[in-house]
């Protein structure tokens, strides 16, 4: 069967741009949200030469002629440069390639000179796989130590980099990874304390803990957890909602506002771009903007039960007390956020690492999506 082409919507596609432009990796987006290269540069192209992604507003006509001149002149300017050595001694006709690789292709020079590829990289002994098997050991081991840490935001531990070390087939003890962590000067954010500012009074109904603790669910998006944060932006106070799907631990809503009632809930579970009347409970904390008119008329109208935690018990609320605990940790700790706008930016990039790419030890070490889908494929 072959595989389904992915859609992005333009909405996505500025987002993806806003993160180049804003500082974020070429290399990383790509990895990040499954891109190719060549798509990212198309749009941040577009984008900034005629502020729209369709193609008949990106393509003038005597594009594909530019693109045809361009190749026969590097064409052109490869037999020029290596003309001279064309009528040389074999040896001479080697070290004229590979002193000329870094600009022209191996296959065409050796097609110029007529030698064969085989012979050229047998004879130099230079391929990327030779030079990798005579690479150090101890210093190629950090290097992937080095890439797992930058690209998890730096964030993991001893313990999260000797499992993605074993999924990569290198087996090696926490020990040695912490030593070579300590060697390349890298710790994990988690060795640091984290600090909430303020609390808010717990709200009086009797509504029941339904969840009771039971966080291990067995079906798909049938129980939503939530709660708030502050996030400093500018000089003022704001605050970001989490909807999170307690069966993997996967956010699939959020919103974030300068206000800290109802309509930020509201907001999140207008995110969800899935079928709320599949959720059957929805738990959090007593804070009164999750218990009020408009969230009871939310969860009315979707047939949801509520679940209150026991009056100043964080513990009943664990998974999403644990979820901003990371959040804080992996994003938000030493940062400035000068505008709404450029948190909402972070916010949207940290969600889908999140979601796509951090391992969770509850998990077996795997990310909310990918849980979800090897559960789906033992299903089928």
């Amino acid at each position: 069967m072959s595989k389904k082409r992915r859609t992005f919507s333009t909405e996505f596609k500025k987002q993806v741009v806003a993160l180049y432009e804003n500082g974020k990796s070429r290399q990383d987006i790509v990895r990040e949200y499954e891109l190719t290269a060549s798509a990212l540069d198309r749009w941040i192209t577009q984008l900034q030469q005629s502020g729209s992604f369709t193609e008949k507003d990106n393509r003038p006509p005597e594009e594909q002629e530019l693109i045809e001149l361009r190749k026969r002149t590097k064409q052109l300017e490869m037999e020029v440069d290596i003309f001279k050595a064309s009528s040389a001694d074999h040896g001479t006709k080697i070290d004229v390639i590979q002193k000329n690789r870094h600009i022209y292709s191996v296959s065409a020079m050796c097609r110029v000179l007529n030698i064969a590829r085989s012979t050229f990289y047998y004879e130099t002994e230079i391929s990327a796989k030779i030079a990798q098997e005579k690479a150090d050991e101890e210093q190629a081991l950090k290097e992937k130590i080095l890439t797992i840490f930058k690209q998890n935001r730096s964030v993991y531990g001893t313990r999260k980099i000797k499992d993605a070390l074993t999924k990569m087939d290198i087996t090696v003890s926490r020990r040695r990874v912490g030593r070579l962590m300590a060697e390349l000067g890298i710790q994990s954010k988690y060795a640091k304390p984290s600090y909430k500012p303020m609390t808010s009074a717990p709200n009086e109904e009797s509504f029941r803990n339904v969840l009771n603790r039971d966080f291990k669910v067995d079906e798909e998006f049938s129980v939503l957890v939530s709660d708030l944060t502050y996030v400093r932006v500018g000089k003022n106070w704001n605050y970001v909602c989490f909807l999170i799907d307690l069966y993997n631990r996967e956010i699939v809503g959020y919103s974030l506002g300068e206000r800290k009632d109802s309509a930020l809930v509201q907001r999140a579970f207008k995110s969800v771009n899935r079928d709320l009347g599949a959720v059957k409970i929805f738990h959090t904390d007593r804070g009164s903007e999750f218990k009020n008119v408009e969230i009871d008329k939310l969860l009315l109208t979707h047939e949801i039960e509520r679940s209150l935690s026991r009056k100043g018990n964080p513990y009943d609320n664990a998974v999403a007390e644990a979820t901003f605990k990371a959040l804080k940790t992996e994003l938000i700790n030493g940062k400035h956020f000068p505008t709404l706008a450029q948190l909402a930016l972070e916010l949207f990039d940290y969600v889908n690492w999140y979601n796509n790419s951090r391992s969770h030890s509850s998990l077996s070490y795997l990310s909310p999506v990918a849980y979800r889908n090897l559960a789906l494929k033992k299903i089928v």
